[in-house]
């Protein structure tokens, strides 16, 4: 139904009587006095497709490889872009070849910005495991292949074209829209986020953040859900030193440090820290329950009971792991070392422990925990420093969730908008410790590619070339609701 305006309310209360007021107030009731902002706007798709995809391979041609990083190359090319039309950019830099850009849109100042991030630096990649160059940005059976494909030069390229869409389209705003393109991301935050968030905060301060961390899944062709982060669990790694004296190898020893440590592993290993829900994992299984065959909804609405927990609890162990990890604080042994020789007992035995907190988690208490389950007084629990901070849940009763749920109906409207608790780390983490709501979203991936291959740090990693244009709108949709002005 088309929108109706005052004057036509008014024309015909007085011409038809009482009948049209009770229409009237009937088609009031479901229909916006005013049309969305992102109607107000249109965009024409395919010219954005060409353009954004000659940007996302360039960017995946710059060798950003962390490290060393060189993610200044990226973020002067992203600079000249905006810069050509307009657009007011600025370079920030800890170190002179690890620049963060960012770029800032003003609007009239009745609203807080918000701002979009999305980090220029990649992992490495084994070109010998590659079926192409990793920094080809090669096209093949409808997907872009290329490390940073889908972390995150996807959500970079959304950012730049969002930034350039509202640009031309002159569109008036209520808040500052500011893009962060940062650096540091995968393991050396103090370039990036660290350096932007302590010296640089005035620069990108917003009342809401949107970056990397969702998808959107797809199952035979629709897409059935989509996924947005609203918080992420922390990581508080520690190593475990045990000690003993060392001998020759045929004298065997009580105090044999590597004993003691496949020991305390284990301990470890048939461990579990207590399981708690917060208002991402409650929504998130009520949710995904909904849409789910009716065995699996059974078990995702049981979470919540304790007397269904233990048996949920180990079908998740083994079958959904994800979910499993979702209900708790991990605990996974990744690394183990010990010994020189064959023959000879070692002094000390060393183990790496990936540690994910719940966001309430406080790690010193947990460390003491880890040391009760250990019970050996010649293990040293050694915390490695937590270099993401913990924090709360982003609200899901707010218009910038209402929005991402919007253009979740909008793009795939049989699709559910699912929020969820990254296991991983982002650095919306640091953003999100500041008070700032933050949101994860991303690309549409196959339900095959999901558990498959050529993932995110993957040997292949690849995009399907649809989906970067999804993204675009996705993400162009969901600000322009939120900071258009009031047509």
């Amino acid at each position: 139904m088309a929108s109706i305006t005052i004057l036509t309310a008014i024309k015909r209360i007085i011409g038809s009587g009482g009948r049209a007021i009770a229409i009237l107030c009937a088609a009031l009731a479901t229909t916006p006095l005013v049309s969305k902002a992102q109607d107000r706007y249109p965009m024409d798709w395919q010219a954005v497709a060409a353009e954004s995809m000659e940007y996302f391979k360039a960017l995946l041609r710059t060798d950003t490889s962390n490290p060393p990083g060189n993610e200044t190359e990226a973020a002067t090319y992203l600079q000249g872009l905006l810069q050509d039309e307009g657009i007011e950019t600025e370079l920030f830099a800890l170190d002179p070849a690890r620049a963060n850009l960012v770029a800032r849109l003003r609007g009239n100042g009745s609203k807080r910005p918000i701002l979009v991030m999305g980090h220029t630096d990649v992992v490495g990649a084994q070109r010998e495991n590659w079926s192409v160059d990793p920094f080809g940005a090669v096209t093949r059976d409808g997907y872009v292949y290329g490390r940073g494909s889908l972390d995150d030069k996807d959500n970079v390229t959304a950012a730049l074209m969002l930034m350039l869409m509202l640009k031309r389209s002159e569109i008036e705003l209520d808040r500052d829209v500011i893009f962060l393109a940062e650096a540091g991301e995968e393991g050396t935050t103090r370039f990036g986020i660290d350096y932007m968030v302590e010296q640089h905060w005035d620069e990108i301060a917003a009342e809401y953040c949107l970056a990397e961390g969702g998808e959107a899944v797809s199952f035979g062709g629709a897409v059935r859900y989509v996924k947005i982060a609203t918080t992420e669990k922390f990581p508080m790694r520690v190593r475990l030193v045990a000690r003993g004296t060392a001998g020759h190898g045929s004298i065997p020893r009580v105090d044999n440090a590597i004993s003691a440590l496949a020991s305390a592993v284990g301990r470890l290993a048939g461990w579990q820290s207590p399981l708690r829900l917060n208002e991402t994992t409650h929504a998130y299984f009520d949710r995904l329950a909904d849409i789910s065959a009716p065995q699996d909804a059974a078990r995702y609405r049981g979470v919540a009971d304790p007397g269904q927990q233990p048996r949920i609890e180990r079908y998740f162990a083994e079958n959904e792991p994800q979910h499993y990890s979702l209900l708790r604080t991990s605990v996974v042994p990744t690394m183990m070392s010990a010994g020189f020789r064959r023959n000879v007992i070692p002094t000390e035995a060393e183990a790496t422990l990936d540690i994910r907190g719940l966001p309430d988690e406080d790690p010193e208490a947990f460390y003491r925990d880890l040391a009760g389950v250990i019970n050996n007084p010649n293990i040293e629990i050694i915390p490695e420093g937590v270099y993401r901070p913990a924090s709360p849940p982003s609200s899901l009763e707010n218009e910038m969730f209402q929005a991402l749920e919007d253009a979740t109906g909008r793009l795939f409207p049989n699709a559910v908008t699912l929020p969820t608790m990254l296991t991983g780390a982002t650095d919306m983490a640091q953003v999100r410790a500041q008070g700032t709501q933050c949101y994860g979203f991303g690309p549409v991936r196959t339900e095959e590619d999901v558990v498959g291959g050529g993932g995110a740090h993957g040997d292949d990693e690849r995009i399907l070339e649809s989906s970067l244009l999804t993204l675009i709108q996705y993400l162009w949709y969901t600000v322009v609701e939120v900071a258009a002005s009031e047509g």
